[in-house]
């Protein structure tokens, strides 16, 4: 644990996803192992040779705003009611946004180059700019204190969930709203597609048979809090941060390291961060993207921290269910985390067929598990070396 002692509460949780806006919506999906991935339509698909993912249904998004800012301010939204606040309680400096994304504002910058192109001035250039989205955020909730944005590659949304907590440890802000976020566009898809990381099958984890990802888009929202500040107000506590760690593997830009090592690091420092032995650790949510290297270099990773202790750990992938949400799937995942403590049921990492022998931990596969869930990893990582891991405690065990 650091020497500094604050202790950090998640008082609210928001989320928007290929199962519409809510947290309600998202979690039902999970435990029942529904899948929210079809045909894209929000964007010309002309020329891609793959053209399903994971799209928000029913998403109006009003004009001048960026779809994806539009994505964020909406999973604020909740989040902040949720944790029992309002605009004009008191957040000046106390009050902060940490948020997190791949592409930002890529929707807003196709039609600002569309626009250069035929000379015609966009007026909703400023869209574009990553930090156009913390703004309308803090301005939309009133949260008047820093403002950070992050650009992590995958491993983005846990990442903002590393940094809020370090804000409120060291003293830089009582609250503050953390979250991931991307939407789909055609800018992006091309980026993606130029990975060849996709799959025409299913998204099917640590499966032998897994042949890639599928990309969606969504966004997540946490409010952390510190946690005398939380019960002071008397706030629901979902759970608790014990600790998070974010590195980078400085190997390839985007095959992981060797034996999954800078996952194994950035996991045993956030254990380190947390004050917490491997062996208190329940359950991992899995970064468990599909593709064949992630799913055996996590599982190497794992069994690497853990040692003996990884066969007693459970562990699952919503990416399956959810898609890949890209900047917003550590965010997304660590909801999901939060929730399974909460109710006791560990959701299923669905399309699971044959088993791989090089993965051979406990895998919770096509149906949710009932189990008493205390403490978490989530574990997450991303093109460029980039990976985080989050600790977190169950709710009703922060006396």
């Amino acid at each position: 644990m650091s020497e500094i002692q604050k202790r950090v509460a998640v008082t609210g949780i928001g989320a928007v996803t290929p199962f519409g806006e809510g947290i309600d919506a998202l979690w039902q999906a999970c435990i029942q192992g529904k899948s929210g991935l079809g045909q894209i339509s929000c964007f010309d698909t002309e020329g891609f040779a793959l053209t399903r993912g994971g799209q928000i249904p029913d998403l109006h998004v009003p004009e001048g705003i960026d779809r994806a800012s539009f994505i964020m301010q909406t999973a604020a939204s909740e989040a902040f009611a949720d944790a029992g606040l309002a605009k004009g309680d008191d957040m000046t400096h106390a009050a902060a946004v940490v948020l997190a994304t791949n592409f930002g504002g890529a929707c807003s910058g196709e039609q600002l180059f569309t626009d250069i192109g035929s000379g015609d001035i966009n007026p909703t250039a400023a869209e574009y700019q990553m930090s156009t989205c913390a703004d309308r955020v803090g301005a939309q909730l009133g949260m008047c204190g820093p403002r950070v944005m992050l650009s992590l590659s995958c491993a983005s949304g846990a990442a903002a969930i590393c940094h809020g907590t370090e804000l409120i440890r060291m003293g830089h802000a009582d609250i503050v709203l953390v979250g991931g976020y991307d939407a789909l566009s055609r800018f992006a898809w091309a980026g993606l597609s130029a990975l060849r990381a996709m799959t025409k099958d299913e998204i099917r984890p640590f499966d032998k048979n897994r042949a890639g990802t599928i990309f969606s888009e969504g966004a997540g929202a946490l409010i952390l809090e510190d946690m005398s500040h939380a019960k002071e107000r008397q706030a629901e506590i979902h759970a608790e941060v014990l600790g998070g760690w974010m590195n980078n593997n400085a190997f390839h830009l985007t095959a992981p390291a060797k034996l999954g090592a800078g996952s194994a690091m950035v996991m045993t420092r956030a254990l380190a961060e947390a004050g917490v032995a491997p062996e208190s650790i329940d359950h991992i949510d899995a970064h468990g993207t599909g593709t064949k290297y992630n799913d055996v270099t996590e599982t190497q990773a794992i069994k690497t921290v853990f040692g003996e202790h990884a066969s007693s750990l459970t562990v699952t992938s919503i990416k399956a269910t959810t898609g890949h949400l890209m900047g917003a799937a550590g965010a997304i995942e660590s909801i999901s985390a939060i929730k399974t403590m909460k109710h006791g049921i560990i959701p299923p990492t669905i399309n699971f067929e044959t088993p791989d022998p090089e993965c051979d931990l406990d895998y919770v596969t096509n149906t949710a598990r009932e189990a008493d869930v205390k403490t978490v990893v989530s574990n997450s990582a991303g093109i460029g070396g980039c990976n985080s891991a989050v600790v977190l405690r169950r709710g009703g065990d922060c006396a």
